[in-house]
C-alpha cells in the first residue's frame, strides 16, 4: 500500500526581517541579514519553505569578562579590552554573520559608564565591521533608558537593532528605534501572552512589525530549556496560524547561558566524570543553540567558535533537504 506523506496546511508564515542598512539603504554596512520567512514548523521542507537560513551573532562584550573559562577566554584575551578589535576578530576570524554589542559597562552597579562613553564605543565597533550590529543595555532599566536614546542616535541610518523592550519598560527604547530607523528586540520571560503584549505595546507606538524580533528568555541546556523549547515552538505554531502579534522571527541568546552552568565550568578534579574541561562547554553551547534552532530560532547569539562552527555545520545539513 502506497504511503503518503500527511502534511500541515498552515493559513499564514513567519514575518521576514532585515537587519543593516547598506550604503544604498543610507547606511554604512557592507552586509545585511535578512531572517523569518518559514512556512513551516522548522526545517520540515516537505510541507513549507525555509527560504532565509538561520544566522549567529557572536557577542562582544565593551569591558573585559573577569570570570570567563580558559576555554573561553582563550579566544579573546588578545582584543577584549578593545570592543572595535574583538567585533573585527569576531567577523574576520570567525565568520559571525553579526555582532551582537552588550553595554556590560553602563551598569550602574559596575563600572557606570556614560552615555556618552556608550555611545562612542558603537560608533568605533560601527567602523570596524561592516556586518549588521544588535544592541543591548546593560539590564538596568534606569540605566538603559539612559543610555539608549545616545546608543540609536549613534548609529543613526544603519538598521541596527535595539534591545531589549520589555512589557514594564518599552517607551524610550521603542521611541529611540522609531527616531532612528531601527529594529527592537521584544523581551518577555516563558509566556506566549506576555510576549504578545509587548508586541501590542510596541506596536500601538507605531513600530512596524516588519521591525520587530521577538525574544523570550531561555536557559542553558539542562536547566529548563524543555519548557523553552515547547513556549518557542507554540510561538511559531501561533504564527502559521495567523496571529500577527508572534509572527516575528525569534532570537535565542546561548552563549552566556550555555557557559554559565557548572557542567561547562566545573574543573575537572571537582567532576572527573564530566570529561576534559577545554571540550565540555564547546560541547554545552553547541547542543544549546542546536535546540533552540529545532524550537524555531532565527537568529542566534553565541559566544565560542568551535561552538559556532559546529553549529554552521548543522544548519548545512538541516537546509540540504530543501529543494531549490
Amino acid at each position: 500500500m502506497p504511503f503518503t506523506v500527511p502534511k500541515e496546511r498552515w493559513t499564514a508564515e513567519v514575518q521576514t526581517t532585515t537587519i543593516g542598512a547598506t550604503e544604498a539603504d543610507g547606511g554604512t554596512r557592507t552586509s545585511t541579514v535578512t531572517i523569518g520567512g518559514d512556512q513551516s514548523l522548522p526545517f520540515l521542507h516537505f510541507e513549507g519553505r525555509t527560504p532565509y537560513r538561520p544566522v549567529i551573532a557572536l557577542e562582544v562584550l565593551d569591558e573585559a569578562p573577569t570570570q570567563w573559562p580558559d576555554a573561553l577566554a582563550e579566544h579573546y584575551r588578545d582584543v577584549w579590552d578593545d570592543p572595535a578589535a574583538w567585533a573585527q576578530k569576531a567577523v574576520d576570524e570567525f565568520g559571525a554573520d553579526l555582532i551582537c554589542l552588550r553595554l556590560v559597562s553602563a551598569d550602574p552597579q559596575g563600572t557606570d559608564a556614560s552615555a556618552d562613553d556608550c555611545a562612542a564605543t558603537i560608533t568605533s565597533v560601527l567602523e570596524a565591521v561592516g556586518v549588521p550590529l544588535i544592541i543591548w543595555g546593560c539590564g538596568d532599566d534606569d540605566k538603559d533608558n539612559a543610555i539608549m536614546p545616545f546608543c540609536s542616535q549613534a548609529a543613526a541610518g544603519e538598521r541596527v537593532v535595539l534591545g531589549a523592550a520589555t512589557e514594564d519598560n518599552y517607551k524610550t527604547i521603542c521611541a529611540s528605534a522609531l527616531a532612528d530607523g531601527h529594529l527592537i528586540i521584544n523581551q518577555s520571560p516563558l509566556d506566549i501572552n506576555i510576549q504578545k503584549q509587548v508586541s501590542i505595546l510596541v506596536t500601538d507606538m507605531g513600530m512596524s512589525t516588519d521591525n520587530i524580533i521577538l525574544y523570550q528568555t531561555t536557559g542553558g541546556l539542562g536547566y529548563g530549556v524543555e519548557y523553552a523549547y515547547s513556549i518557542i515552538e507554540r510561538t511559531r505554531l501561533a504564527a502559521l496560524g495567523g496571529d500577527k502579534m508572534l509572527q516575528m522571527p525569534m532570537l535565542s541568546i546561548v552563549g552566556s547561558e550555555a557557559w554559565r552552568v557548572k557542567e561547562a565550568w566545573q574543573s575537572e578534579e571537582e567532576a572527573p566524570e564530566w570529561g576534559p574541561l577545554e571540550k565540555r562547554g564547546i560541547i554545552w553551547e553547541a547542543a544549546t543553540a542546536t535546540f533552540f534552532l529545532h524550537a524555531g530560532s532565527h537568529l542566534l547569539v553565541m559566544w565560542h567558535p568551535e561552538a559556532v562552527n559546529h553549529v554552521r555545520q548543522h544548519i548545512d545539513e538541516l537546509l540540504a533537504g530543501q529543494q531549490t
